[in-house]
Order: C-alpha cells, then structure tokens, then sequence
C-alpha cells in the first residue's frame, strides 16, 4: 500500500471548520434566546465557507474538483452492486453525499438570510421582503432544512463507521492527514503553499461577499 496526498490542507480545514460551525448552529438554535446572535454568526461563517468551496470545486487540487467525482447512473449503481473500485477521492456515493451537503446547506445558510423568529431576531436580508415570505422561508428553514441536515450528516456518520469496521478504511484519518492509502500508482493533489495562498485569497473574498450581505443597507434595494 502507498500513501497519496490526496486532500488538500484547505479541503480538509474546510471539512472540520463546517463541522464545527454546524454544531454550533444546532446547538444555538436549540437553546434561543441570546444564542441566536451567535446562531446567525455561525450561519454566516457557513455562507462564506460554502461559498469559498464551490469556488475551490473548480480552481482547487485534482480531486477537490467537482469534475473529479461527478459520476454517472451507471457509474454510481456499478458501485452499488459491487463493480469498480474507488480507491482514491470521493466514490460514487461519497460524491452524492458531498453534492447534497453541499446544496442543503446553501440552502439552508441562504434561507437564514431571510428568516425570522417571530420575537427579536431576523436574518439581515429579511427587511427587503415581506414578511409573509419571510415566514416561508424560515419554515422551510427550520423545518425542511434543519431535517434533511440531521439525516445527511447521520448517513456521512454511518458511512465513516461503514468503511471503518467493514472495508478497514480509516475516513477520518485521511480527513486529517490529507493522505490516502492505495494499491496502484495514483497522482498526487497539489498540495503547495501556492495553492494555500489562493484558497486563502478565495476564502477573504467569500467572506468579504457575506459581510457585503450582512451590512447592506436598505437603500442599496431602493
């Protein structure tokens, strides 16, 4: 077995930084009250983050692009029944996990924008639409969204300890170490300081655009 380098120091700073926002999010959530301040921070520190990924999905290394892990249907019911083998990045149905976390937490990020409480808070995009829209949004935001997240993340812990304790595949480790363990020569993500630079100048810019959103004033919709 040969070690490759396969996810990238922001890849995987990203992974464990969402991680970390999400749980501060729920967590917030549940307890209300104050908490909502630092719930609406750490939906917008997802925004950005998320932001800054699908950016990464096209300029970042070899297989933190979408192109590398958009399979087909024959590809990913291939997987299923057991045909091919995926030994280096995503597989058919890590990749599937990946696009719905993803676009369920867009949604839900964005959807925060413009929800509201019904008491104190509201997101900062909420005043420049109705209120009876408002309420729709923050419906599916805590409803819908806030489910389909608790199952997501649920299957992405089961399919850790699925490849944990059946295939001896250790997920996690990889997710920290950047470097995948495989049978046959594979090339290598560009892992450099260049590299980090640019996810760096990606991440201020996502960042930037959130903060842009967040402090627009009223005006700027007039």
């Amino acid at each position: 077995m040969k070690k490759v380098r396969v996810w990238d120091l922001p890849l995987r700073l990203f992974h464990w930084t969402l991680a970390v926002l999400i749980i501060v999010a729920v967590v917030t959530q549940n307890i209300g009250g104050n908490a909502m301040e630092w719930h609406f921070r750490a939906g917008y520190a997802v925004l950005a983050l998320l932001l800054f990924r699908v950016l990464w999905g096209f300029v970042g290394s070899r297989y933190a692009r979408f192109a590398s892990f958009v399979y087909g249907p024959s590809s990913i019911v291939g997987y299923l029944r057991g045909r091919g083998r995926h030994d280096v990045g995503h597989n058919p149905l890590g990749a599937l996990s990946v696009f719905a976390l993803l676009g369920v937490l867009l949604m839900q990020a964005a959807g925060g924008m413009f929800a509201n409480d019904d008491i104190a808070s509201e997101g900062p995009l909420a005043k420049f639409i109705s209120k009876e829209v408002s309420d729709q949004i923050t419906w599916l935001h805590t409803e819908v969204g806030a489910l389909l997240i608790y199952v997501l993340v649920g299957l992405h812990v089961l399919a850790i300890l699925y490849y944990r304790i059946v295939r001896r595949r250790n997920l996690v480790r990889a997710m920290i170490t950047g470097d995948q363990e495989v049978d046959a020569e594979a090339p290598a993500a560009n892992d450099s300081w260049g590299m980090r630079l640019l996810a760096a100048l990606l991440l201020a810019a996502s960042a930037g655009f959130v903060w842009y959103l967040v402090t627009l004033p009223p005006k700027a919709y007039m």
